[in-house]
């Protein structure tokens, strides 16, 4: 196994001190180093590199993120493809924009408080356990909401993305391959991201839900590309003019519903208001006749029969 050293980086580099220069002094000089596949299982102190802004060490065998922290001009870090199975001793990196740590054994995006500068996360394929999903801890993601602008979360078995919807100026999100299976998820998360213009999610089973493009270019009035396709004008208005007719009949139908109750409410109302004054006239009627149920005919004196 391979430990990457200064000394490593000086011979690798081919590095020629200037009369009275130190190995030092050029090692401050290096801005980039790339030691990918090279076997690599572990990172030494690399505080002489004080200028080191890209470092390449994807596909080796690192398994932690150590002796970073004197690396503060670092922007891009590559780690993908590794053993890593945290997210660890980052927070120092404030200049970071992008890191790549997809392909390593990471079950949760974690431990990137403070990275305020950090524009890409590829967190992709990580190596987890049978039935696992990667997880996201929200107090990342909140340290991230104002920075990230594309992330990659791509096949890592992943069924709900709500978490997502606090990071307010991402614009592309690639999370293809997962078990994504609700569409009214994701047009909840839609109605929060207003500045994602690119969304890939082939390969999840909602992909499959009928009218699942249609729903999502509706909810949307930022997105631009779905699932590698572009979101033509022409297309979205036709959707918007469908959606816009269809609503109006279904506001059609429910005055003509409303009418038709309020009409056999008349109706109803009118009939019991037949029967109840009808009522009265019978009774009065039946009174009138009864009135004098002992009366009897006199003999034209006026005076009743003893």
């Amino acid at each position: 196994m391979v430990r990457l050293t200064v000394d490593l980086i000086a011979k690798s580099s081919n590095l020629k001190p200037r009369k009275e220069e130190t190995i030092a002094q050029c090692l401050k000089k290096i801005t980039h180093v790339n030691f990918s596949d090279r076997n690599i299982d572990s990172i030494d102190d690399l505080s002489l590199c004080k200028n080191l802004s890209v470092l390449y060490l994807y596909d080796n065998r690192i398994s932690a993120i150590t002796n970073l922290n004197y690396s503060t001009n670092l922007t891009h870090l590559y780690l993908q493809n590794n053993c890593i199975s945290c997210i660890e001793n980052l927070r120092s990196l404030k200049r970071l924009e992008k890191l790549y740590l997809g392909g390593n054994y990471i079950a949760v995006v974690e431990g990137l408080e403070g990275l305020e500068e950090l524009r890409e996360l590829h967190v992709e394929s990580q190596r987890l356990p049978l039935g696992e999903k990667l997880l996201f801890d929200p107090r990342t993601l909140r340290s991230l909401a104002k920075s990230l602008s594309i992330l990659n979360i791509s096949n890592n078995n992943i069924d709900d993305i709500k978490d997502l919807e606090m990071l307010e100026n991402l614009n592309h999100l690639i999370a293809v391959d997962n078990q994504l299976v609700h569409v009214k998820d994701l047009e909840l998360l839609l109605k929060k991201l207003m500045k994602l213009w690119k969304m890939d999610l082939n390969g999840n089973p909602v992909c499959l839900k009928p009218k699942y493009r249609d729903k999502l270019i509706l909810m949307s009035k930022s997105l631009e590309f779905l699932d590698g396709k572009e979101i033509k004008n022409l297309e979205r208005q036709f959707l918007m003019n469908w959606k816009a007719s269809k609503d109006a009949k279904k506001v059609s139908k429910k005055r003509s519903s409303k009418n038709e109750d309020r009409s056999d409410s008349y109706i109803r109302e009118r009939g019991s208001h037949v029967e109840g004054s009808s009522q009265p006239s019978v009774l009065r009627h039946n009174f009138s006749v009864g009135r004098h149920p002992t009366a009897q005919v006199g003999d034209g004196s006026g005076k009743a029969g003893s």
